[in-house]
């Protein structure tokens, strides 16, 4: 379930709260993808989303201006576990970091990292630098998706 936002001194934008808050996509749509522009990155999102779990991803980290109460992000920003990923299966734009993760912005409007990956100078993983609020170095929420258990990535057709 994704909490309501909440307001932190010096912080420009109301945030998750602290911790790693489930939620689906239908979900996030919801409580994120309320304006045209917010709805384009929600697609591109999906999109990803889609593309992640099809090659055994089973969770991503939802982070970044998009889940705040900034009405118009410039992306999004995520994380991805890698554990069980087929990298035969994988789209080569989560692997390709070049000029600022360009590509991947072009093809899903947002950036992508592995998430056990080392993010910064102390050693923390994209899953923890995720967790800090880039203004004001406290702790702050993300959004975790259960790629392998979302209705929308894995529809079931009936006859």
């Amino acid at each position: 379930m994704i909490p309501n936002l909440v307001t932190i001194n010096d912080a420009y934008w109301a945030i998750l709260p602290q911790g790693v808050h489930a939620a689906d996509m239908t979900a996030i749509k919801m409580h994120f993808a309320y304006n045209e522009w917010r709805r384009q990155l929600y697609g591109g999102l999906l999109k990803a989303c889609v593309s992640l779990a099809a090659a055994g991803c089973r969770s991503l980290y939802l982070d970044g201006s998009f889940v705040t109460e900034k009405p118009k992000p410039g992306d999004f920003d995520a994380c991805w576990e890698p554990d069980g990923v087929d990298l035969r299966l994988l789209d080569p734009v989560f692997l390709d970091f070049d000029k600022s993760r360009a590509n991947q912005k072009l093809k899903f409007g947002g950036e992508f990292f592995p998430a056990t990956t080392k993010a910064d100078a102390k050693g923390r993983t994209y899953l923890e630098f995720f967790q800090i609020e880039k203004f004001t170095n406290q702790s702050k929420g993300i959004v975790q998706i259960d790629l392998s258990n979302d209705p929308m990535l894995n529809p079931q057709v009936t006859p």
